[in-house]
């Protein structure tokens, strides 16, 4: 089958200790893409989020949503394949809705907000492909305690399954594009060289149509 065009951007979705920034990092290095990770490091709204949630959700939101329609313009303007480290759909489809409901977000905010993702929306192109790492809470909160962040410490249990559940949502009725759906209760990819090479098979599969 004739290989299809150049894939631009790839997309890697997950709950909090999915393994998102390492499955980034391994397969930015085997197909040599150029790997955009989500800087946590800058971000001027993150500790008055965890301060007062409710005061500063819609803030931080908003500079999520601004900062990823940023990388992705300069995705589809540029000429590298880029492999994104989250993606903005999971702000407007995932963290957004849970803030409202779990009472952190106004519905007024809400609405605004998610109003103007569509908005925004509009105006890029999705991924060409979006590799959602699949995970059930134990193995989340196994993975989140061998990498030891200190401000990870205490996420709650109920909190990460009502991401999941909201993550289980999204994916099931992700229409943009082609998604490959990764099961990391049983692939090890982190320490197993097998299993990545699994994934590698299916996205060589999903990008230039090998068997």
């Amino acid at each position: 089958m004739a290989k299809s065009k150049k894939a631009k951007h790839i997309a890697v979705a997950g709950n909090i200790g999915a393994g998102k920034t390492t499955l980034t990092e391994l397969l930015s290095k085997h197909y040599k893409w150029l790997p955009q990770f989500e800087d946590v490091e800058n971000n001027p709204y993150l500790n008055d989020f965890y301060e007062d949630m409710p005061r500063w959700s819609f803030n931080l939101q908003i500079y999520f949503l601004n900062n990823r329609l940023n990388n992705l313009i300069d995705i589809q303007n540029g000429n590298d394949t880029v492999i994104q480290d989250r993606t903005i759909y999971e702000d407007a489809h995932i963290f957004a809705p849970n803030l409202h409901e779990m009472g952190l977000m106004s519905k007024r905010d809400y609405d605004n907000y998610f109003s103007f993702f569509e908005t925004l929306k509009r105006m890029v192109q999705p991924p060409d492909l979006l590799i959602y790492l699949k995970a059930s809470v134990p193995t989340l909160v196994a993975q989140i305690q061998k990498r030891g962040r200190e401000y990870e410490e205490n996420i709650r249990l109920d909190y990460l399954k009502k991401l999941n559940d909201y993550y289980n949502k999204w994916t099931e009725s992700y229409k943009e594009g082609p998604i490959l759906v990764i099961n990391v209760d049983q692939n090890k990819f982190p320490d197993d060289e097998e299993h990545l090479g699994d994934i590698i098979t299916r996205i060589d599969g999903q990008l230039y149509g090998l068997f």
